[in-house]
């Protein structure tokens, strides 16, 4: 239990009582360091929350406008994009990859469907090969070697992860029919029309907002090495190729990067902005920005299975949609099995339920140790419908 709990700011409607009640209850009883949580109801916020510190000096206040990294809470931007070419007739959501990116047809992957990048079915987790931080930050280089490269398993036939590798799958199919990478494209169609606080990578103007994560607890590192001796090659390369943590992505060259699986930076508003356009069924705020058909596509499901990366750390089966994952029998994102949303690494989410017409977005920088199941996510969760 935290010896001082920081004042929490912001507005919440007091039909929405139970979301401030549970935030500020993540930082007296669940190690709460810096964090915002905003709910919207038909498009209207009405919860929208900040508070602590900024920094685990606790020199900075953590403001309305504070900006952190949310990890893969950025895929559902990322698959926005890709939704907005599809509404437009510009992409098939089951045509080959290759229509769009030849040279991805190499090594057997000329009947991976884009509709496999988009639900973590490609096969393509990770890179066989050793690939640094440097080659991570390099598009070119990535997304060539994943265009050369032979899937882990067969293509289509079940999800397993693709924790940074997504981007550059996602986002060169984005690239080579916009001729804009993800980042731009999202701020071009989406964020800057509408004015969201959410960028792909975060610009050097922008370093004074960040927020600086803190790591989550670590196993030493005979624990570490025991862990890996145990996983499959897939899952290895999925999430020790390159390793990155939080000292790579507190750093300037992860922040100037491209990396639409991972580096999306924003506030909690922001976050419930972009979830929900799913959860308005493709309006947000009086503007359409997909069509009923195409939002609802986000959430149709590719098959419920044991995911090949992190079926072990679930602990129990989980099915993807094209770019978000399903709440399910489990309730991952509530009660209601066909909402849905995404997690990112230590803690941060964004939730769509279209039949309540609610989002909410959280972010924080303190990361939690879960893969899945943060108590103060399940807080958050519960509290919202408590109140619906």
């Amino acid at each position: 239990m935290s010896e001082h709990v920081p004042q929490v700011h912001g507005h919440c409607d007091p039909r929405f009582a139970a979301v401030r009640a549970a935030f500020e209850e993540n930082f007296r009883e669940r190690g709460e360091l810096g964090a915002a949580v905003s709910v919207t109801v038909d498009g209207v916020p009405v919860a929208d929350l900040w508070g602590g510190w900024a920094d685990p000096a606790r020199t900075r206040a953590w403001e309305r406008d504070t900006l952190v990294n949310v990890w893969s809470t950025s895929k559902g931007p990322t698959a926005l994009c890709a939704h907005l070419l599809a509404d437009r007739g510009l992409l098939d959501l089951d045509a080959p990859v290759a229509v769009y990116w030849p040279e991805f047809a190499a090594a057997g992957k000329e009947r991976v469907l884009v509709r496999h990048l988009l639900s973590h079915r490609a096969g393509l987790s990770g890179l066989r090969e050793p690939h640094s931080l440097e080659q991570l930050y390099d598009w070119e280089v990535t997304t060539e070697r994943l265009a050369a490269t032979e899937p882990w398993w067969e293509p289509g036939s079940r999800s397993g992860y693709h924790a940074l590798t997504y981007g550059f799958l996602v986002g060169e199919v984005v690239r080579r029919v916009s001729g804009l990478l993800p980042g731009a494209f999202l701020e071009r169609e989406v964020t800057g029309p509408l004015g969201i606080d959410f960028t792909i990578g975060l610009p050097e103007k922008e370093a004074g907002r960040a927020a600086e994560l803190v790591p989550p607890p670590s196993a030493s590192a005979g624990e570490q090495a025991a862990v890996f001796s145990q996983l499959a090659p897939a899952v290895l390369a999925a999430l020790t190729n390159p390793p990155v943590g939080p000292t790579e992505a507190n750093s300037p060259r992860w922040r100037a990067a491209e990396l639409p699986a991972a580096n999306g930076h924003g506030t909690a508003r922001a976050v419930a902005a972009l979830y929900g356009i799913f959860a308005g069924r493709g309006t947000y705020g009086g503007h359409r920005i997909l069509s009923a058909e195409a939002a609802e596509r986000v959430r149709e499901g590719q098959g419920r299975c044991r995911d090949m990366v992190l079926g072990a750390a679930f602990g129990h089966d989980t099915e993807a949609g094209l770019g978000l994952w399903l709440s399910g029998p489990n309730g991952s994102y509530g009660p209601n099995p066909r909402a849905y949303g995404h997690d990112g690494f230590g803690g941060s989410f964004g939730l769509a339920d279209p039949e309540a017409g609610v989002s909410l977005g959280y972010v924080m920088n303190r990361m939690g140790p879960h893969i899945s199941g943060d108590p103060r996510k399940k807080a958050l969760v519960d509290a919202l419908y408590s109140a619906l």
